[in-house]
């Protein structure tokens, strides 16, 4: 419904307030000191004497970045990125930004959204209601149940802020948010769950000329995965990242925070998440802990000359998919660089591959059999030796391997991933950011026979996610045991993998 205020304002008076308003252009934290009743006797926000610490730190980091771009006549996007525990405030920090943004600068536009429909309607969008109607100039503006829409004449559909609910499959809404020479305010609320086509069609909001753009998300961590994880992780350069602990929020119920780290634990995911605003180690149903991954990324480990040099070989031939080259000699993975191409034709695949394999000497080559059957055959041809073809789908192998007890997977890549699983814990891989989405990336199940399921590929891109070809490259290594060589000459030629073995005749340890 909209709002109804009382319309006898005096003139001369509004026009001054309108000329002290407009002064905090570039000033969001002098605005919200101005335009709301701190303290004032009667009021509901006679509690309050202003903003808390870190909101403060966020407006003032608004205004000085909008100052620093006028001074060097730019357009750099403003990207704000905040992972939080509970109850900080961050609700009533959107609501700021979207009034000062509308209240400041004439023919601004702004967008707010919310990880479902549910979260904007009852809980983003009634804050920005409450402290819409709390602010000394809302008189300037009509407040509709989906948007705040300025009152001045002609300007109803360039001077508004809007609720936008988010479809992953018609992003239209997002699509047309442009403003160019004006001012753009883009709000993400819970951004963890805000699917990745969203944001990716947010981006060309970014590319206006001269227009003052400002795209700030809020949310609890709870994926490891993701375009709000990466704003802290491999996207941080372009983002400004902050993470806050609710223990460190004044007017915050600390009993309650407390009781949740004795019950959880200070460094359970429950924890992380939910008071210290910290990514979880494991996410729901993941497969390789964030934690595993970025200790492998740090450690040093000495591969030893004797042990065999590996390679796994994940085949793409279309697509955004790669086909993906991984070396592995025992526990370390940092011994050749992975390996990227984007080579549609198979037999430049199995060329390359059989360059690199005579290049480095490799013991046993991996291939995924999926889409890398017509490799294998090629390699074959050529007289490469140590060439064995992987089916992803196939059965488990039931001998002793790494990390299993035969018959716990099911299928042969879920086989392989366990074994890689725990490699990882004392091992070594390239400090690769590709590398270590693709390891966090994949989450598993049970199927009836209470197998170990790891989930498609296809399911991966359902969820916005890349496919992991560098990892199920890296994966492949563990395809099957390689005898060292020193240990093979001690043995009669053609008996193991790494000496012209017979196809998964496997019998040493790595």
């Amino acid at each position: 419904m909209p709002s109804s205020h009382a319309t006898t304002i005096d003139p001369v008076a509004d026009q001054e307030l309108r000329a002290i308003i407009q002064g905090f252009a570039h000033d969001p934290l002098g605005f919200v000191r101005f335009v709301f009743p701190w303290g004032k006797k009667g009021a509901p926000l006679s509690w309050g004497k202003g903003p808390r610490a870190w909101q403060e730190a966020v407006l003032v980091e608004i205004g000085e970045s909008l100052e620093i771009n006028a001074a060097l006549n730019r357009s750099k996007p403003i990207r704000i990125a905040i992972a939080s525990g509970h109850g900080i405030g961050k609700s009533a920090l959107m609501a700021w930004i979207k009034l000062w943004a509308l209240a400041t600068f004439e023919d601004s536009l702004s967008m707010i959204t919310a990880n479902t429909d549910q979260q904007l309607r009852t809980k983003t969008w009634p804050q920005v209601v409450k402290w819409f109607n709390l602010m000394n100039c809302r008189h300037w503006f009509n407040l509709t149940e989906t948007a705040i829409v300025s009152r001045a004449p002609g300007h109803a559909k360039t001077w508004r802020g809007d609720r936008v609910t988010w479809n992953a499959h018609n992003t239209e809404a997002f699509a047309g948010l442009h403003n160019l020479r004006k001012r753009i305010v883009l709000l993400f609320d819970e951004a963890s769950a805000i699917a990745d086509p969203i944001w990716e069609v947010a981006e060309g909001a970014l590319t206006d000329e001269g227009t003052e753009i400002i795209w700030v998300v809020f949310g609890n961590p709870t994926q490891t995965t993701g375009r709000f994880r990466e704003c802290f992780g491999k996207s941080r350069a372009r983002w400004s990242g902050r993470q806050i602990d609710s223990r460190s929020i004044s007017g915050i119920n600390k009993a309650q925070l407390d009781q949740w780290v004795r019950e959880f634990g200070e460094d359970s995911d429950f924890v992380r998440v939910r008071v210290k605003g910290e990514f979880p180690n494991v996410g729901d149903n993941q497969f390789i802990g964030s934690d595993v991954v970025e200790a492998a990324r740090k450690r040093a480990v000495i591969a030893q000359p004797h042990e065999p040099l590996v390679m796994g070989v994940d085949v793409a031939r279309h697509g955004d998919d790669r086909t993906a080259i991984v070396f592995r000699r025992g526990r370390d993975a940092r011994v050749i660089p992975p390996i990227r191409l984007r080579i549609a034709d198979l037999m430049q695949v199995a060329a390359r591959v059989a360059h690199e394999a005579r290049q480095h000497k490799v013991d046993a080559i991996f291939i995924d059999m999926g889409m890398g059957a017509g490799v294998v055959d090629r390699l074959r041809q050529m007289g490469v030796p140590d060439v064995f073809g992987i089916e992803f789908g196939g059965a488990a192998d039931g001998a002793p391997n790494v990390a299993n007890v035969a018959g716990n997977h099911a299928n042969k890549r879920a086989q392989m991933w366990d074994n890689l699983k725990t490699w990882l814990t004392d091992a070594a891989i390239p400090d690769d950011s590709e590398l270590a989405e693709d390891l966090v990336g994949p989450r598993y199940g049970f199927n009836s026979r209470d197998q170990i399921q790891l989930e498609r590929k296809e399911d991966m891109k359902k969820r916005g996610l890349a496919s992991p070809d560098i990892a199920d490259a890296l994966a492949l290594t563990f395809a099957f045991r390689v005898l060292p060589r020193a240990a093979a000459e001690r043995n009669a030629p053609g008996s193991m993998i790494g000496r012209n073995a017979v196809e998964y005749d496997i019998f040493a340890e790595i």
